[in-house]
């Protein structure tokens, strides 16, 4: 095997259109219903009732997540579809003063000028090729890899709904008492955490402990506020 074979090396989609959505998702649905259920648990109120809030507080939480995460991407990807289509328009408009900045962008970054104004004119004699380079070094993206508003939106949907079932699904199944889906939702922010970790740089252990901490402190508040409300009798 030759040498440049064994020094290639792949890197992870950082710029995709799932896993932030997925992500940020499934952790907000776990967090949210699991601090909704304890709020109303907090208060005295019926399993039953309890039950009800948190399958409202799923459904409503997941289509909110997905109507979010939909008119949120679709809006940036429409802004960013509106800069290509100016970058277009001034690499037909104006293609020696385009490729004179994109030259300058290579020089810019230690490449010679005479080597920079052969590559860009290089590049320049594709029109779909220029046009990506220029919008990658110009505004940072490539045409044909904007995020999918579907994409996001139907994993911010199922996202949510798993991690707002966890805390749920013990009253469904008939448990009475706040402290079986305490200790689920504990458990699965743990690892929830440190599931993300794999994507991430963080340990499995730290990822795995502040997604915990975030999570029981927010049940914890909304049990107090619940506690309180219920004392009073409102």
């Amino acid at each position: 095997m030759s040498s440049r074979a064994e020094s290639h090396h792949q890197h992870r989609d950082v710029t995709g259109g799932w896993l932030r959505p997925s992500v940020f998702g499934a952790m907000d649905g776990l967090v949210s219903n699991f601090a909704l259920i304890a709020g109303v648990a907090g208060g005295n109120a019926n399993p039953r009732v309890i039950a009800l809030s948190g399958v409202a507080g799923l459904a409503a939480g997941a289509l909110s997540m997905a109507g979010g995460e939909y008119v949120s991407v679709a809006s940036q990807r429409e802004l960013a579809q509106a800069e290509i289509a100016v970058e277009r328009g001034e690499l037909a408009r104006h293609p020696d003063d385009e490729r004179a900045e994109l030259a300058q962008s290579f020089v810019d970054q230690g490449v010679t000028q005479e080597l920079a104004d052969e590559v860009a004119r290089q590049i320049s004699q594709n029109p779909d090729r220029a046009l990506e380079v220029h919008a990658r070094a110009e505004l940072g993206i490539t045409p044909d890899e904007l995020p999918s508003p579907r994409v996001a939106a139907v994993s911010s949907f199922v996202s949510f709904s798993v991690g707002a079932a966890l805390p749920l699904l013990p009253f469904l199944l008939g448990a009475r008492e706040l402290v079986v889906s305490a200790v689920v939702s504990c458990v699965a922010l743990f690892v929830a955490g440190a599931v993300v970790s794999t994507v991430t740089a963080r340990s499995w252990w730290y990822s795995g402990l502040r997604q915990f901490v975030v999570g029981a402190v927010a049940a914890g508040v909304t049990f107090s506020v619940g506690s309180l409300i219920g004392v009073a009798g409102l």
